[in-house]
């Protein structure tokens, strides 16, 4: 008689961010002090942001504006009247040992957004019909705040009192909006794609530049681990202030591992707030997580209620951009692009609306794609250059493309003369033009060149015809080498085999 083996129980993950995302405003949320990013520490502040008796805040009306235009764009419902609260909680960073946010009623709540499911590469997964397979990820809520400021540690021994602690209040005040999202992602991978969908929205609207190494996009991840099949929810763990895509997906990875051991162990989960080491590349216990009640929050009493207007509404929403997943779409659908082409020239706004503006100047969808995805941005990547920085227009590329498609030009002269365009800009006919570079489609010119590379290679003809038909490839090099490059390559190809089989 044998005994079978147990199966391991098969579990499944609950993972749900909290973003906080820095709104690209000039001044701070409840005060005048700049928000820019890099001054000499504790120089962007005001009697305000240091919590000083008798100030008294006043709502910046552009934070307002970015918090909501960022609540239409994740399709949240915005609230008619809403209001701030007082978080109370003790921040060294924060002068006033307090923080200004919202609780029971915030600016946006019930939305969504659309993710594109990937493989461990980054592409996009296919359904049946060739398109980017796709899951909505539902927001629970998007309210305003204020930062904290930041603390630097430093020294190493405590008990000799050579360790300590600077603060720098530039921060403080700056305005976030933090978005919380339902727990509906079930990977690491899933999550790191949510925080790019939201930093790509974030930066299509304008409200915020997403910099995470600059601190203006911070993931908080909570997450749980619960046997497949089963409704409830398991012990919650938080991990602080991932500060990249990379981070996200890799700290969920080794929780979800962690929490699975511990508890096929025996191991009880605790509620905890934990923080991911790259170095080790784990995850260690921060503190014990705190609850709401904690903060002890109740309505801000120097900041009035916040009501929105239909017509002030409706002025912002007409204002809101083609966001990237109806540009992925789009591209799909209506241009015939790959869910991969498509997805990343929707990465970036302004790539988007360049090859938008060479699509509308006249060139083809495909070829722009290419050339834009392959030669210009490698060209970008290596200057260290947006594509609004360069000379070469969309008009002029859009030329370019259809100087090859008319066989005026070759892909090679239009390689050889791209590098021209990209540093100087100015018309691809005119350059052509200008460098007598027009392709060669007379056959009778391409013949004559063929036939003396024919009669300087009697040994490589013979090779040729005796079955070496790679060589094929030398004969056109030949062709095109004494044409500088100008023969039609197909119109030579076609004439070539002709020649070299009679």
């Amino acid at each position: 008689m044998t005994t079978a083996t147990p199966t391991k129980t098969k579990y499944e993950a609950i993972i749900g961010l909290e973003t906080h995302c820095q709104l690209s405003t000039e001044t701070k949320i409840f005060s005048n002090s700049s928000t820019q990013f890099g001054s000499d520490p504790n120089t962007n502040i005001d009697p305000v942001c240091m919590g000083l008796p008798g100030t008294l805040p006043v709502l910046n009306e552009k934070v307002l504006e970015y918090a909501v235009k960022a609540g239409l764009a994740l399709n949240c419902q915005i609230a008619p009247y809403s209001k701030f609260d007082r978080k109370q909680y003790f921040y060294p960073d924060l002068p006033k040992n307090y923080q200004i946010s919202q609780y029971d009623l915030p600016i946006a709540e019930h939305g969504w957004l659309e993710i594109e499911l990937t493989d461990e590469r980054g592409k996009p997964l296919l359904d049946g019909s060739g398109k980017a397979q796709t899951k909505r990820i539902g927001i629970t809520r998007l309210h305003m705040e204020e930062d904290a400021g930041k603390l630097v540690h430093a020294g190493s021994d405590r008990l000799a009192g050579s360790a300590y602690s600077l603060v720098d209040y530039n921060r403080a005040g700056v305005p976030l909006v933090e978005i919380v999202s339902e727990p509906d992602l079930r990977t690491g991978q899933e999550a790191a794609e949510y925080a790019q969908e939201l930093r790509r929205i974030m930066r299509y609207l304008g409200v915020s530049d997403g910099n995470m190494q600059e601190g203006s996009l911070r993931c908080d991840v909570n997450i749980s681990v619960r046997p497949v099949g089963t409704e409830k929810f398991g012990t919650k763990v938080e991990i602080k202030n991932m500060n990249s895509f990379s981070a996200i997906q890799k700290a969920i990875d080794f929780e979800i591992e962690r929490q699975i051991e511990a508890i096929e162990s025996g191991e009880r989960i605790v509620q905890e707030t934990r923080l991911w080491d790259e170095a080790s590349q784990r995850t260690f216990t921060m503190r014990v997580k705190e609850g709401s009640s904690d903060y002890r929050y109740f309505p801000e009493p120097d900041l009035g209620p916040i009501e929105v207007s239909t017509d002030q509404l409706t002025a912002w929403k007409g204002e809101l951009p083609e966001l990237p997943a109806a540009k992925r779409h789009r591209y799909e659908s209506e241009l015939g692009l790959s869910a991969y082409d498509a997805r990343v020239l929707t990465d970036d706004r302004a790539i988007a609306e360049y090859f938008e503006a060479v699509i509308a100047a006249g060139g083809s969808a495909k070829p722009a794609a290419n050339w834009i995805m392959g030669d210009i941005s490698g060209h970008l990547n290596n200057e260290k250059l947006s594509i609004t920085d360069i000379p070469l227009k969309p008009d002029s590329l859009a030329e370019m493309i259809q100087l090859i498609e008319a066989n005026t030009i070759s892909n090679k002269i239009a390689k050889d003369i791209l590098p021209e365009l990209l540093a100087n800009g100015g018309s691809a006919k005119a350059l052509v033009e200008k460098k007598g570079l027009l392709q060669i489609s007379d056959p009778k010119v391409i013949e004559a060149a063929i036939d003396k590379v024919i009669e300087a290679n009697p040994g490589e003809l013979e090779k040729y015809r005796s079955g070496k038909k790679n060589l094929l490839g030398f004969f056109v090099g030949q062709v095109m080498k004494a044409t500088g490059g100008k023969a039609d390559p197909k119109l030579t190809n076609q004439l070539l085999q002709k020649k070299l089989e009679g």
